[in-house]
């Protein structure tokens, strides 16, 4: 589904806030924007400064407190992202030569700071990436490619940036055995009669050793922390209306310091389950080894330069890991009663956490094969 924008009533307080940022005598159109559930964003339309002037955009948002209570952060790390990446493209790669490639940049307020805070709200405008589109699903493997090349570039064009120059914005965000911690606090699947609860909890307990494969190689030393997305899911790859290339990610709002294995199993589990995270039919989720291969070779034509051989030799570990991480997140809210993911009907994310399960066995009976494919895209 394309992420257009809708024209919606203007509401004052937005037009409001949105004169912080441009005059409002200037302001032509404000629309809903995309379908995210964290922040509330919007498109402005504006004049130029004269009537000669072309119009321009940009896109203004309401921060959801509640996930990130210390939005400051959230900007300290979109301004050294974004400058960071600004310096790397005066001198672009290679592998951009005859391409784009945009960041969203932070936008000031006509005061000249970098938010404005009213009624207890955050805002926050940033600049607008046009003639380009997401998607939800895979449309065919060139598009995975260029899905792959798009995380990979993102990766390779932050790769020098020194991780300590960013804040943790999400403590624990992708850290499996945080996760798992928490589903302990609240496990009571022994206490309950659901069978599809104490379904769920012996698959967890099948794989609880082995949760820590990324973080006990990180205490080794064999990985390391980088400047990561953190939620590089399909529809935060912005790709060009009549090229058909990436140009840049969006929703920067969980960058931060990280693995880089985070980011590649979060956007291969994604993409490569066709029949979607909401399917209430187990028998044909599947992980879909053409789109895992062609979004890796894109992946690895443009990030292949950065990543160590353990980088490479953990790959496959993340691929099955981070479906497994996000079942037992589904599984650990149901038993919460749904605090953090949005759900439309009792059970939704015990069901959301099945198809994670399967997923996850998708990948452990292919993983041989998955470990075969990192091996020859990577030239090793």
């Amino acid at each position: 589904m394309n992420c257009k924008t809708v024209e919606i009533p203007l509401s004052q307080a937005v037009e409001a806030i949105a004169g912080r940022f441009c005059p409002r005598e200037r302001i032509t159109a404000i629309r809903s924007l995309g379908s995210g559930n964290v922040n509330d964003t919007f498109l402005v339309t504006h004049r130029g400064h004269r009537p000669s002037s072309p119009a321009g955009s940009f896109v203004l948002q309401k921060l959801n407190t509640r996930v990130f209570a210390r939005p400051e952060l959230v900007m300290h790390n979109l301004v050294a992202l974004g400058n960071h990446i600004q310096s790397r493209l005066a001198s672009p790669p290679p592998e951009l030569q005859g391409r784009r490639w945009e960041v969203p940049q932070v936008v000031r307020c006509r005061q000249d700071r970098l938010w404005v805070e009213q009624d207890g709200e955050f805002w926050r405008s940033i600049t607008y990436i046009g003639a380009a589109t997401t998607t939800d699903v895979i449309l065919n493997r060139d598009h995975a490619r260029e899905v792959g090349y798009g995380l990979g570039m993102f990766h390779s064009l932050i790769s020098d940036l020194p991780a300590d120059q960013l804040r943790d914005t999400l403590k624990n965000f992708h850290v499996t055995p945080a996760y798992l911690n928490r589903y302990d606090n609240v496990n009571n699947s022994r206490k309950i009669a659901d069978p599809d609860i104490h379904s769920a909890a012996a698959f967890v307990e099948a794989r609880r050793h082995g949760m820590d494969v990324l973080e006990a190689a990180l205490q080794r030393g064999e990985l390391k922390l980088r400047p990561i997305h953190g939620d590089p899911k399909i529809n935060n790859v912005m790709i060009d209306e009549v090229s058909g290339q990436a140009v840049g990610l969006i929703d920067l709002d969980t960058v931060k310091p990280g693995l880089v294995h985070y980011d590649i199993g979060d956007c291969l589990r994604s993409c490569c389950n066709p029949a979607g995270e909401e399917t209430d039919d187990l028998s044909i989720v599947q992980f879909d080894l053409t789109w895992c291969e062609s979004i890796l070779e894109g992946y690895l034509s443009v990030a292949r330069h950065f990543l160590s051989d353990w980088d490479l030799h953990y790959l496959p570990d993340c691929i099955r890991l981070i479906p497994l991480e996000l079942g037992l997140r589904f599984l650990t809210d149901h038993l919460e009663g749904n605090p953090y993911f949005r759900t439309e009907r009792p059970g939704h994310n015990l069901q959301r956490a099945a198809v994670q399960f399967r997923l996850t066995e998708s990948v452990e009976q292919e993983l041989s094969q998955i470990r075969a494919m990192v091996h020859r895209l990577a030239g090793c």
